[in-house]
Order: C-alpha cells, then sequence, then structure tokens
C-alpha cells in the first residue's frame, strides 16, 4: 500500500530548519516578539492521564492501516499515526525504540508555531531538555515523501544525519521542509496522523510566547502523557 501524499514536484520555497532544540524559519510569521525572554510554560492543571490505553476510535483507525501503529496521549487529546516502515526504515525504528522504552512519557510539545508545525520529545515539564538515549540516524528525507498537513517528521539540527528523539508534526502543508535534491537536505517524513487531527489543530491553536524562530512555547505546557505502539 502507498502513501498517498507523494508531492510530484517538492516547490522552492523559504529556508528552514527545525532543529533539535526548536527550530527556525527565516521569514516574518506575523508573532510580535514578547517577552524579550520567555518563561517556562506553566504547568499543565491535569497531569496525569485520564485513560492509559488507546481510545476505540484510534484502536478501529489503527486496524485499518497496512503499517506499524502508535497512539499518543495528551492533555490536548489523543493521535493515532501510522509509520512509513518501507519508506522510512531507519527513522521508523529509532521512534519506535523510544517509544518501546517509554522515553516520550511526560514530555511537551515544547515549540507551536501557529499553522506550520507543532514538535515535541525533547522536553519534560518546566523545558527541561531529555537527553537522547541512541545516536543521531541517518536521513532519510529522500524517500518520496512530502511535508503535508498531519504529516511526521524528524526534527533536527542544521546537520542532515543529526535527529535524535524529537519529532514534529506539519500543521500545513510545508514543501520548503521537503527534501530537493542539490538545493535542500529536506525533513525525513516518516508517517501520518490517521486519527486525532483534531488534537493537532487544538495544540496548533495554544497561546504562545514568542522569543525567536527557533523558540515558540506554549504558555500553558502541553503534555505527552504517553505513546505506546499498537501494531
Amino acid at each position: 500500500m502507498r502513501p498517498t501524499f507523494m508531492r510530484a514536484a517538492a516547490a522552492a520555497a523559504l529556508a528552514v530548519f527545525l532543529t533539535a532544540c526548536g527550530g527556525g524559519a527565516a521569514y516574518d510569521d506575523g508573532y510580535t516578539p514578547y517577552p524579550p525572554t520567555p518563561p517556562s510554560p506553566v504547568p499543565n492543571p491535569k497531569p496525569y492521564p485520564p485513560t492509559l490505553s488507546c481510545s476505540n476510535e484510534g484502536l478501529a483507525q489503527s486496524a485499518l492501516s497496512a503499517y506499524s501503529t502508535v497512539c499518543m496521549l495528551t492533555s490536548s487529546g489523543e493521535i493515532v499515526f501510522e509509520l512509513y516502515t518501507p519508506y522510512a526504515p531507519i527513522t521508523v525504528n529509532n521512534f519506535l525504540r523510544y517509544v518501546a522504552d517509554g522515553a516520550y512519557r511526560n514530555t511537551l510539545f515544547s515549540r507551536v508555531d501557529r499553522d506550520f508545525v507543532i514538535q515535541g520529545g525533547g522536553y519534560t515539564s518546566g523545558m527541561v531538555p531529555v537527553v537522547p538515549t541512541y545516536a543521531p540516524i541517518v536521513s532519510e528525507s529522500n524517500n518520496g515523501l512530502a511535508n503535508l498537513p498531519g504529516t511526521l517528521a524528524m526534527a533536527r539540527r542544521s546537520d542532515p544525519n543529526s535527529a535524535t528523539n524529537q519529532f514534529f508534526i506539519n500543521v500545513r502543508d510545508n514543501p520548503s521542509l521537503d527534501y530537493l535534491a542539490g538545493v535542500r537536505s529536506g525533513y525525513t517524513v516518516f508517517g501520518r496522523v490517521i486519527s486525532g487531527m483534531s488534537t493537532v489543530q487544538a495544540i496548533n491553536a495554544v497561546p504562545t510566547y514568542y522569543y525567536s524562530d527557533v523558540d515558540i512555547r506554549p504558555q500553558q505546557e502541553v503534555l505527552i502523557y504517553w505513546v505506546q505502539r499498537l501494531k
């Protein structure tokens, strides 16, 4: 089964780097720099997960997928992803190792760049960095998968082969993040939301503190309670 979001031709656009510590975009996104030094997000009033299992709807969508799937419960709701092992085997294996280790438990969506991406996996409450357990992986961005709305991709530093534990979800069509031979290395797409885009949109809409293009923090912590592999 072939994912339906291959891009026939990637459009040339502004350069963007989603680094392991935040990301970035060399463009004016309309935010007013405020405050000069952003405080840490305030703790979420619901620090404990309401459930330890995926919903029936999430399980049903997982059953329909031909790929490996994971369920993520956040303080804004549930998200289920399918993971494209045939197109990004190294990346999927790396992500699933972190899932199996429970590494994403009680982490944050630490960057919410509204109508662009939401990024998580690298910080715990209080914006405490999570030290990656495994070595950086080789980029698989040249796999034909595009950074379309709802796709799951790896964050990294400027080195294409520097992705570790942080990931992002594309909120919009982001051709500037796609691989383009001789122009940009791109960001590896390795999955897609198959249930829970309403949760993605809810996170996308939270109030934020803008400090720089690589540091756009929610004003209140958006928690990732847990991530579980379904199949």
